[in-house]
């Protein structure tokens, strides 16, 4: 961590000297014009000096800070338009690949396609914190995006960077426990997207005692600030709810005795990084940690959730359902309707067939599995061990997923094997037990036809 800071103390210094040779400072009071940031993006492509340069982006980036939501979105589309490829230099190389293609003419076709922006964006990079502000920068793509092609082919540049950035090779993965600094500590209280951290003491809950761990990637031009973590409860057998596991009055584990590692949360954290994939970097060496630490570990299981479950079962016309059963359903509005057994029995008759259709069959418009979650899991070579009736009994849950969670199994000699069956042939590793519930739908549906 010194060698970081020093190193950012040094950009800063170049910075402020830059700042100096150039006389340019910025009004942070001030409504800052897009038409002017632009100019000031065309002298940093231009420029050579190193301190300029480096002054250059750091004012970019400040200016960047106070534009409101419209001069953002213009300072975008701008970037877009603008600053594509070199079209005249493009069509050069073009023409001398065609006349005679070899190696030498391939890289200059390479480089001539490149658009200008991503030249900007590299030199952008070198302000101090220049990293976090592209990141953040991003994340006001995301909002700005709504179908727009020219702003997505600027996302596609900035991705591809970032993608570079923050590849598997720069990423540090660390311990979270209690004697983590605090501000890391409430990170990862705020950043907790799946079960909520009421407080410090349920943080602590969650990552002090004997049988719970949590570990996070960094990067080093992000010091301090996690950019996706799991929480990992450890077990005697493979958990079917949420509940048991996050009890303020359970007893913890005895550590000789646990032989399962449940993956119970992961968070992103970082919006700005969405679509670049670090979770199954994240699991897979955590599996390595847990074993390595606690070798007698024999499983390794999610306990997920399905948020977009009972979005499909109201929405989606390939539901396949009865009137009556689509009348049963309707009872899922009440609150406390998993209390009474006899109205639970009937609804889990009917949900447990679909949620294995809803795993297994359902399909967006591009061919892809509904469940993202599914597809994570399932892209990194886990199994569809088993869905859980009941599982998350929170108001979210009910709401969300009629209750429902799911547990993804990592069986390290099959993770290959199933992840280039889902990659290449679209085929989903499941236990028998999942697959059973489907059949039990196929008989359903039999019969519903009959009637």
């Amino acid at each position: 961590m010194s060698s970081n800071a020093f190193f950012s103390d040094l950009l800063a210094s170049i910075s402020e000297r830059g700042r100096s040779l150039l006389g340019r400072v910025g009004s942070p009071d001030a409504k800052q014009d897009p038409s002017d940031l632009i100019l000031l993006c065309e002298a940093l492509l231009s420029g050579r000096g190193e301190a300029s340069g480096t002054a250059m982006a750091r004012e970019v980036l400040d200016r960047y800070h106070h534009l409101d939501a419209a001069g953002r979105l213009s300072f975008f589309g701008e970037l877009a338009r603008k600053y594509g490829p070199d079209r005249e230099r493009l069509a050069q190389a073009i023409e001398t690949w065609r006349a005679q293609p070899n190696d030498d003419d391939a890289s200059d076709l390479h480089f001539a396609s490149e658009p200008r922006r991503q030249e900007l964006i590299r030199r952008l990079n070198r302000a101090p914190g220049g990293t976090s502000d592209l990141v953040a920068m991003r994340a006001d793509l995301l909002d700005h995006l709504n179908g727009d092609k020219e702003l997505a082919a600027l996302d596609r540049d900035v991705v591809h960077l970032l993608a570079s950035w923050f590849n598997r090779g720069f990423l540090v993965l660390r311990r979270i426990d209690w004697s983590t600094p605090a501000n890391i500590l409430e990170k990862i209280i705020r950043y907790e997207a799946v079960h909520e951290i009421r407080d410090w003491d349920d943080l602590r809950r969650r990552i002090d005692p004997i049988d719970r761990r949590c570990y996070a990637f960094f990067h080093p031009a992000l010091v301090d600030e996690p950019l996706i973590f799991v929480e990992v409860a450890l077990t005697e057998s493979i958990p079917g709810a949420i509940a048991p596991l996050l009890a303020e009055d359970r007893q913890p584990v005895p550590i000789e005795r646990a032989r399962t590692a449940v993956f119970y949360s992961i968070s992103n954290t970082q919006r700005g990084l969405g679509g670049i994939s670090f979770g199954s970097f994240l699991i897979k060496q955590v599996v390595e940690e847990l074993r390595r630490e606690l070798p007698k570990l024999e499983n390794f299981v999610t306990l997920s959730p399905v948020p977009g479950f009972m979005h499909w079962v109201k929405q989606a016309s390939d539901v396949p359902l009865s009137d009556e059963e689509r009348t049963l359903l309707e009872q899922l509005e009440k609150p406390d309707w998993f209390e009474n057994a006899e109205l639970a029995t009937q609804l889990r008759s009917v949900l447990e067939p679909l949620a294995a259709h809803y795993f297994l069959k359902a399909r967006t418009s591009k061919g892809r599995l509904i469940d993202s979650v599914a597809r994570f899991h399932l892209g990194n070579g886990a199994r569809l061990e088993r869905i859980d009736w009941l599982g998350d009994l929170s108001p979210k849950g009910l709401r969300e997923s009629a209750g429902f969670m799911v547990n993804y199994l990592y069986r390290l000699d099959d993770i290959e094997k199933n992840h280039e069956a889902y990659a290449n042939q679209d085929t989903i590793a499941a236990s028998s037990a999942v697959k059973k519930l489907l059949k039990t739908e196929g008989r359903r549906l039999l019969s519903f036809s009959a009637d």
